[in-house]
Formats: structure tokens, C-alpha cells, sequence
């Protein structure tokens, strides 16, 4: 009996492309995360983020979720990082070994990260235990799927992030308005004191 025929999955004794290149995107991004919380140079430890964000849009893309790719891309690798790197530019972070990049509570962060870990591997392979998606017909992270889903059932609470976002957006800007006159008025005077 064929299994493609009767709809079954043929089991991981016998993985398809796509699953291959899946499980080793995952590797490499998990490489990618686990050195960006080892190392101990702030600029290397962003750059690496990068590396981590950018394997898990592709891995969405493997999942036939271009959307949610795209979404990776443009919101955590394009704008997050962004962010991160302007922070440690602005503040003068240490370009090399920093030692103030280890609290001493490595043990404690790992211990952590593991119990996380096992918990939510094990709510999703619970979860999905007898679930088997056909990525070669299913369209459910599509753009189109996303954007019905997105614009018909949730569009109150898209909305709703987009008056929020905005309202942050005109917060940040005025905070750092806020501060600009000071800094005009003190130039003129440490000007006069040096012409004495």
C-alpha cells in the first residue's frame, strides 16, 4: 500500500529534503544562539544574534511560512538588532572582552535555560504528538491565509498595536527633545569661560 496515497506520513526512518535541511538550519542556529550567550564581547555576542534570528526566518520559510519569515527579518533582524548595536555604539560599550559581561550567575542562567527548554519541547511534542503537516500542500502560514486570518479575525487588536506603537514612537521622541534645549544653553557658557 502506498503511503503517499493514503495520506500517512512516512515516519523519520525516512526524512524528505526539506526535513534534512530543517534539522540542520536548527543546528546551526542553535550554534549560532549558544555563542551569542557565551562570548563575552557585546559587538560579537549582536552580531551572532543576528546569525540566530536569521536561521529561525529561515526555518519559517522551510515551514512554508513566508509571512512570519518576513516578519522575523524585518521586526528582530532588521529593527531589534538595529537597536541593540545604536545602544552599544551610543553608550561606548567595550569594543573587545568586557568584563563586566559575566555576573558570575552562569550556572544559574544555564539551569534555567534547560528547565525552559525541556518544558516547552515537551508542551510541543505533547501537543503535536499524532499531527503531521504536509508541507508540500498545506497553505496555512501563507501571506494570503495570514492576512485573512490577520485582517478579518484580529483586525481590532492590530489596530489597537499600531495606536500603541505610534503613542511610544511620539514618547520616545519627545523624551529626547526634552533634553536638547539644556544641552544649547550650556554651550554658550563653556564657550565664555574658555574666551577667559
Amino acid at each position: 500500500m502506498n503511503l503517499a496515497a493514503a495520506g500517512a506520513h512516512p515516519g523519520f526512518l525516512s526524512p524528505t529534503g526539506v526535513e534534512i535541511v530543517f534539522v540542520l538550519v536548527g543546528l546551526a542556529t542553535l550554534g549560532a544562539a549558544l555563542v551569542t550567550v557565551t562570548t563575552k564581547q557585546l559587538v560579537h555576542a549582536a552580531l551572532w544574534l543576528v546569525a540566530a534570528l536569521g536561521g529561525v526566518a529561515v526555518e519559517y520559510l522551510l515551514l512554508t511560512a513566508e509571512f512570519i519569515a518576513w516578519v522575523q527579518v524585518l521586526i528582530y533582524v532588521g529593527s531589534v538588532v538595529v537597536l541593540l548595536l545604536f545602544g552599544l555604539m551610543l553608550t561606548k560599550a567595550p569594543i573587545g572582552p568586557s568584563p563586566d559581561a559575566d555576573s558570575g550567575n552562569r550556572w544559574i542562567a544555564l539551569g534555567v535555560a534547560v528547565v525552559s527548554a525541556a518544558t516547552l519541547v515537551t508542551l510541543v511534542v505533547d501537543a503535536f504528538r499524532t499531527t503531521w503537516i504536509d508541507l508540500s500542500t498545506s497553505p496555512k502560514g501563507s501571506t494570503r491565509v495570514t492576512g485573512e486570518a490577520l485582517f478579518r479575525g484580529w483586525v481590532l487588536p492590530f489596530e489597537a498595536l499600531s495606536v500603541l506603537l505610534l503613542a511610544a514612537l511620539v514618547g520616545a521622541i519627545v523624551l529626547s527633545r526634552r533634553g536638547a534645549p539644556e544641552t544649547d544653553e550650556a554651550e554658550p557658557e563653556t564657550k565664555q569661560e574658555g574666551q577667559r
